[in-house]
């Protein structure tokens, strides 16, 4: 299956150079118990039972997936001598502020606005599971495409602000890092564009 999934421009970065193979995604809403993952042979593979309940809860993706990245963009309609272009030419904000001068005072698309026509970036699952956001060790966090920043507490601490800065302030006492939620840890590589399906 094929779907997309969003990005910060740092994130993109990240992935660009090979710094990120994980992301980590909250499970909303929080499930009431510890997340079991089913197995291969029961009613529902590739979900997670929540124990305590009769609740059973299917992960955003599956090992084997394509996620293709929306990214902060903008589409060059001409070229900077005014020729039309019909197919138009993408460009990324993860790749720096360095547009054409007719676009110098244009906003750049939020990347929720991507088509997957725009995408350049597209990622296979490789593994996904459950756990609490702060089971993470040094290692998760630079899997997570954080560089280290000198002393041991001062990667955690930027990891700690990149986790709250994605998450809403009003959303942050049952998301934000210190709220330790319930999150998805997706694992994935990077592919080829996929061919057009039939």
């Amino acid at each position: 299956m094929e779907r997309p999934i969003l990005f910060d421009t740092p994130m993109v970065r990240a992935i660009l150079e090979g710094r990120k193979t994980v992301t980590r995604r909250v499970i909303r809403p929080q499930p009431e118990g510890r997340l079991i993952r089913m197995p291969a042979n029961s009613c529902y593979p590739g979900c997670f039972a929540i124990e305590g309940t009769p609740r059973v809860i299917r992960p955003p993706c599956q090992p084997g997936d394509i996620l293709w990245v929306r990214e902060t963009w903008d589409r060059l309609l001409t070229s900077p001598g005014g020729h039309f272009r019909p197919s138009g030419v993408y460009y990324y904000r993860a790749d720096g502020d360095i547009r054409p001068d007719q676009h110098k005072s244009k906003a750049w698309h939020p990347s929720i606005h991507m088509p997957r026509e725009a995408a350049r970036l597209f990622l296979r699952v490789t593994m996904v599971r459950a756990e609490r956001l702060r089971e993470m060790v040094l290692a998760d966090v630079l899997m997570e495409g954080v560089q280290e920043a000198g002393a041991y507490e001062d990667t955690w601490d930027l990891w700690h602000q990149t986790w709250d800065r994605t998450i809403r302030p009003a959303d942050r006492p049952i998301y934000g890092w210190a709220a330790n939620p319930w999150v998805w840890v997706i694992s994935f590589e990077r592919v080829d564009r996929p061919e057009p399906s039939a």
